[in-house]
């Protein structure tokens, strides 16, 4: 079975920067896909990046280009989202997510197999 395990959330400063990691272990092969969803208080969950494992393809909502980059570590199956020029709207839970019937990003929550259990930001102003 696909596990996800999210790691790295914490307490920063406006302007400091957090790398979250998620390991994912039980994948069959490489065509799945590795989202990152955060969730504020009071807020629907939203999309903030995905990485597509068979081509190392990357897709960023608008709000999140130029300030955040996503990666993956094939060898040891993790995907990482470095965060920079943190600003305090980015306190959420950040949870990751794989699609693994064919490995395509998307903003689509259904679409996703199986969650991470969340990490917590908080970025203090």
């Amino acid at each position: 079975d696909v596990q996800l395990q999210a790691s790295g959330g914490g307490l920063v400063q406006t302007g400091g920067s957090l790398t979250l990691s998620c390991a994912a272990s039980g994948l069959a092969d490489v065509y799945y896909a590795i989202a990152w969803f955060r969730q504020a208080p009071g807020k629907e969950r939203e999309g903030v990046s995905c990485i597509s494992a068979s081509d190392d393809s990357t897709k960023y909502e608008d709000s999140f280009k130029g300030r955040f980059v996503i990666s993956i570590d094939h060898a040891k199956n993790t995907v990482y989202l470095q965060m920079n020029s943190l600003e305090p709207e980015d306190t959420a839970v950040y949870y990751c997510a794989a699609e693994t019937t064919i490995g395509i990003c998307s903003w689509i929550k259904g679409t996703y197999d199986y969650w991470g259990q969340g990490t917590q930001v908080t970025v203090s102003s």
